[in-house]
């Protein structure tokens, strides 16, 4: 009945809908779509099953330049903190390149196709180094589910169950809680030759997309947690560094 108000529609008719007894049109499917929150590439797999073609388009990252040039200034008017924007399977797709001290120990190969997922927590990547990496890990964990729950997506169940084969680095243990940003949030704490980085992580998308691609992209962006993360970064920042990957596939 809820359902039924929200999307303008007789409670008997959806019921009909749900039951088989009754075909939906083109505007009743955007409607139940829009309401039931359903991601875009899926409402478009809706319109296919009930015989219409797809309402919303999916342009490739180099002809959204608009969207690109909003991102890259929200990218760069972060540093010298690390942001990136992330698609539905979490590769890297944008990069504001900070800190690339963070990378050194990271096998090359997961920096030539960078994933967002894999640089965390993979063997070869930060793994070694984060110190709260089983919360993190389960952090992680949830989101994917959950993402999964939305599209069932397989190529983000591929990605889940990657992580969970994952081998946990040695002396692996849930940090201990303490007065600081922990207390409300999980940080990504990661050990470096200048010191422990915390770091308090943020997902932003966009509000109002009606692209395919554009829907599923995502703004990752790292805030320091702590006032020695501050300083830490500064030191690290003041060393120009070098490019990790290109800032645009």
């Amino acid at each position: 009945m809820d359902l039924a108000l929200a999307a303008d529609s007789p409670t008997r008719h959806l019921s009909y809908l749900e039951t088989g007894r009754a075909q939906p049109s083109r505007e009743m499917v955007m409607r139940l779509g829009e309401h039931l929150e359903v991601p875009l590439r899926e409402r478009n797999t809706l319109l296919l099953s009930a015989g219409f073609a797809p309402a919303f388009q999916e342009r490739s990252l180099t002809e959204l330049k608009s969207a690109c040039l909003a991102i890259d200034q929200i990218l760069q008017t972060h540093k010298p903190y690390p942001a990136f924007a992330v698609d539905r399977y979490w590769n890297i797709v944008l990069s504001n390149e900070a800190i690339p001290q963070l990378y050194v120990d990271v096998a090359p190969e997961l920096l030539r196709q960078p994933n967002a997922v894999r640089l965390m927590l993979h063997p070869r990547g930060l793994a070694p180094r984060v110190i709260s990496y089983a919360e993190w890990r389960s952090y992680v964990v949830t989101v994917l589910r959950r993402q999964i729950a939305a599209t069932t997506d397989p190529g983000v169940e591929a990605l889940l169950n990657e992580v969970l084969e994952y081998p946990l680095p040695t002396g692996t243990k849930s940090p201990t809680p303490t007065d600081g940003a922990g207390r409300y949030a999980t940080p990504l704490q990661i050990a470096t030759d200048e010191g422990i980085l915390s770091f308090l992580s943020t997902i932003t998308i966009f509000g109002t997309p009606t692209d395919v691609t554009l829907s599923e992209l995502a703004l990752e962006m790292l805030f320091p947690a702590d006032a020695e993360t501050i300083t830490i970064v500064r030191k690290l920042a003041a060393n120009e560094g070098y490019r990790l990957w290109s800032t645009a596939r």
